[in-house]
């Protein structure tokens, strides 16, 4: 009794997780209560002893435990753990930890999320997106642009400028709106669902530029010189980073700057002679103010005893002798200004240098503090951009477009197409409004800004893929017309940039999620580090047995919550959701304790193993995108209308977390660890999430047809007009038109079918474009009044209009191919009607 009392009183004790000093007392105890049932035999005391003294002497530091156990575990520990470039070093100390260290913890406190402060806006913020950027997307002719000009207008230009577009997040006391990165993420979103050429333009100065790097590191003479001329327009910034030779790996940048004397505005200095080669660089083309990492030397050690600096960032003014730029690339039909930027041995003074000579080999960190900002709100704000614009136009063409004499929403192969998209863009939003909120607390999310990245601009993909399918051949016919034709051409940008998507999920997601959000494996990297052997051992000897029994508890929890389907797993009153909570409590556990194992038995091998790395990476967006649909809607007041996408987000994300989870252990690299990870994780069988029902989708799909606040809620933030003119606005009318001459539609529709289908006619033979026939037919056979046949009449020519698309004669379309505007002409119908 006392060895069984021993080992529940253990396992329970690794499960609630209590202080080293309760657990021995608990331990004692319960032993002792174990001695007494056994009457005080022998082997009762004698087996219950020695488990005691074991544990004690694991459980608290001790010579004992030091020499004899943790010094053969560290040699151990140091042939097992990953070996850590300087790059990669560096990366680890960059940005901070928030929610993603409570998913690795396997224990995560939700009432932590949930009494987070919000993202939100000030009536300034408001004020703006209401005023300037409106302004700003009425001002915007994509087509035009982008086939015709090639380029922004002139005024557009000015109006960026004026109104401070480029200035967002500078200070205002340095000239610019001193906005929250929230304000930021909606500018752009809101500009990215008028145009991504005009979206981008705004948001690379504010995101990764010059301007962010200049207010974290920069000296004040160069804040107080630069910021201000930033933010009214007068310097147009770019950034370059990538090389020819080194994109994904900015340890290889053979871009340098040699240490010597050289002249500047006629004074003898010391500075840098610069050489570099760089492409893909957004507003390069135009940029007055050219920012660049490249590598520093000093061979000569004119600054120090180190020849090899390191990356460095630098500022270089465009008209500075040796600058080239103005050459543009053209990414996929997109107008905003990109293009290459090269110089050779271009003197600049240490004063050229973000933060002065003192910044010199800092570099590296510098662009990746600054790069867990852009990364968190640029292309993640583009992605849901994307997928509001294609749910508002499509949700609305589905409505209005009708097949076989109804409406093509109604037919499930279509809702099968607009459910994702529904819910795949909630759950943009969510994790896009979440993060922007942890920005705004000064949180630095380096490993989730790269998880909302990968997973919107993904998504973004999916959408629209899934909004062409539905808009089908209206959506290839390229023209003024088309209103989903550059979403889709512009998904590939966004995969690409910032870290192409391959990379970012395959190595930098778990890659250094794994350390840097993870209770320990840091610290012990550092202290097997360390060159003193006395220090090593007394450090991780700290930290190691903690680790152990971190992991034995998440193993535990993994297999008792996967055995109770998550009943043991506290959970939040709030919400009626406790299933999901408990789920998500419960793969929590499962994940931390996949980490631990692919850390501790792969060790060094497992930035080899991306496949692998991958999957744990898609583990972790799902956990993190379930959180963020859960904090969404806590934040709104638990609207019901919004329950069902909510429901259908939460069971998507669970399925596909308990199927990348079950595909990990089907393909662990260690074979002989399956079957147990396999029973640890799924003891009942990787079964029961199978995602939303179809009635469940259908009420989804249905979301962004039906005329709703669910539907304004995951459309908010687009900008909308009604034009008939205009791509969008023309959807919009029609949609608008139909649903407030729905029954007029069906008395009509009615009233045709009524007729004999033998008795061809005048009416029999009309075609699509001949509306105003049918509607005369309709009100001459009295089946609607003078009044609704004009509003009847207005509905079918707007339905009608929606389906034309765009045609050009041959002359026009060489026009076109040589940057001129083309003739153009809609040839849907006879003759205009």
């Amino acid at each position: 009794m006392s060895v069984l009392l021993f080992l529940i009183a253990a396992l329970a004790l690794f499960y609630i997780n209590t202080t080293a000093i309760i657990s021995a007392l608990s331990l004692v105890a319960l032993t002792l209560f174990g001695m007494y049932l056994d009457n005080g035999s022998i082997l009762s005391v004698l087996f219950g002893s020695a488990l005691l003294a074991i544990s004690f002497l694991l459980m608290f530091p001790n010579p004992l435990r030091q020499s004899k156990v943790s010094t053969p575990l560290l040699a151990w520990v140091r042939g097992r753990l990953p070996k850590l470039s300087d790059t990669e070093s560096e990366a680890l100390k960059s940005g901070s930890v928030d929610w993603d260290g409570e998913l690795f913890s396997g224990r995560p406190n939700w009432n932590t999320l949930l009494k987070t402060a919000p993202a939100k806006l000030t009536d300034n913020e408001q004020a703006f997106i209401d005023g300037p950027v409106e302004q700003l997307c009425a001002m915007l002719d994509d087509w035009k642009m982008t086939h015709e000009d090639y380029d922004l207008p002139e005024n557009v230009w000015a109006f960026i400028k004026e109104n401070g577009f480029f200035g967002l997040m500078i200070p205002a006391e340095k000239g610019g709106k001193g906005f929250s990165h929230t304000a930021h993420s909606e500018i752009v979103m809101k500009l990215s669902t008028r145009s991504v050429s005009a979206a981008v333009t705004v948001m690379v100065p504010n995101s990764l530029g010059p301007g962010e790097l200049l207010m974290e590191y920069g000296t004040e003479q160069q804040k107080d010189y630069y910021l201000p001329r930033l933010a009214n327009g007068e310097e147009t910034p770019c950034f370059a980073l990538t090389s020819p030779v080194a994109g994904s790996d900015a340890g290889a940048i053979p871009d340098k700057g040699i240490v010597c004397h050289g002249q500047w505005q006629g004074k003898e200095t010391i500075g840098l002679k610069v050489t570099w080669n760089k492409r893909y660089i957004t507003l390069a083309p135009v940029a007055t103010l050219i920012g660049l990492a490249i590598k520093v030397y000093d061979p000569d050690k004119l600054i120090g005893d180190d020849a090899d600096i390191g990356v460095t960032c630098v500022l270089i003014p465009a008209e500075t002798e040796g600058v080239n730029r103005g050459p543009r690339h053209l990414p996929m039909n997109t107008v905003f200004m990109n293009g290459p930027t090269w110089g050779t041995e271009v003197f600049i003074p240490m004063e050229q240098v973000i933060g002065g000579q003192d910044m010199l080999g800092k570099g590296w960190t510098m662009l990746l503090e600054c790069l867990s900002i852009g990364r968190s709100i640029s292309l993640p704000a583009l992605g849901a951009g994307a997928g509001k614009y294609a749910c508002l136009a499509t949700g609305s063409y589905a409505l209005t477009r009708e097949q076989f004499g109804r409406s093509i929403s109604q037919f499930e192969g279509v809702q099968e197409a607009l459910e994702p998209m529904a819910g795949y863009t909630y759950m943009m939003d969510a994790a896009r409004v979440l993060t922007s909120g942890m920005l705004d607390r000064g949180v630095r999310p380096s490993v989730l800004s790269a998880v909302l990245k990968y997973r919107n601009t993904d998504l973004m993909r999916t959408v629209i893929n899934h909004a062409m399918d539905v808009v089908a051949g209206r959506g290839v016919i390229t023209g003024p017309r088309n209103f989903l034709a550059r979403a889709y051409q512009a998904v590939p940008i966004a995969i690409t940039v910032e870290g192409a998507n391959i990379l970012t999920r395959s190595l930098m997601i778990f890659g250094q999620g794994a350390i840097r959000c993870h209770p320990y494996i840091a610290d012990e990297i550092a202290a097997a580090g360390l060159e003193d052997p006395k220090q090593a051992i007394k450090k991780f000897d700290g930290l190691f047995y903690k680790h152990i029994a971190h992991t034995t508890r998440n193993a535990l929890r993994a297999l008792l919550l996967g055995a109770s389907k998550g009943w043991l797993e506290p959970t939040p009153k709030e919400g009626d959701i406790k299933q999901y909570y408990r789920q998500l409590g419960r793969f929590s556990a499962a994940f931390a304790l996949m980490t631990d194992v692919s850390l501790l038995s792969l060790g060094g091998e497992l930035k080899a193993r991306q496949r692998l790395s991958g999957r744990m990476a898609d583990c972790l967006t799902q956990l993190y995108y379930a959180s963020a649909v859960i904090k969404f809607w806590y934040e709104q007041g638990y609207p019901e209308e919004q329950r069902s996408i909510v429901e259908w987000s939460l069971q998507t994300c669970l399925r596909d977390l308990q199927k990348e989870l079950r595909e990990l252990i089907i393909n662990f690299p260690i074979a002989a660890l399956r079957w147990p990870l396999r029973i640890l994780i799924f003891p009942l069988g990787a079964t029961g999430l199978n995602g939303p029902n179809d009635k469940l989708g259908t009420q989804v799909a249905m979301s962004i047809v039906k005329d709703s606040p669910v539907r304004d809620r995951i459309t908010q933030g687009c900008y909308v007009n009604s034009k008939a003119d205009d791509s969008l606005g023309r959807v919009l009318n029609a949609y608008q038109l139909a649903n407030e001459t729905k029954d007029l539609r069906e008395l009509l529709h009615k009233a045709l079918r009524k007729r004999d289908a033998d008795d061809i006619d005048e009416i029999t033979l009309l075609m699509g474009h001949e509306r105003k026939e049918l509607v005369d037919w309709a009100y001459k056979e009295k089946i609607i009044t003078k009044d609704e046949s004009e509003k009847l009449l207005e509905a079918l020519t707007a339905l009608y209009d929606v389906l034309r698309v765009d045609a050009f004669d041959a002359d026009g379309l060489k026009e076109l191919a040589n940057g001129a505007a083309g003739k153009r002409k809609v040839v849907e119908r006879p003759k205009e009607r």
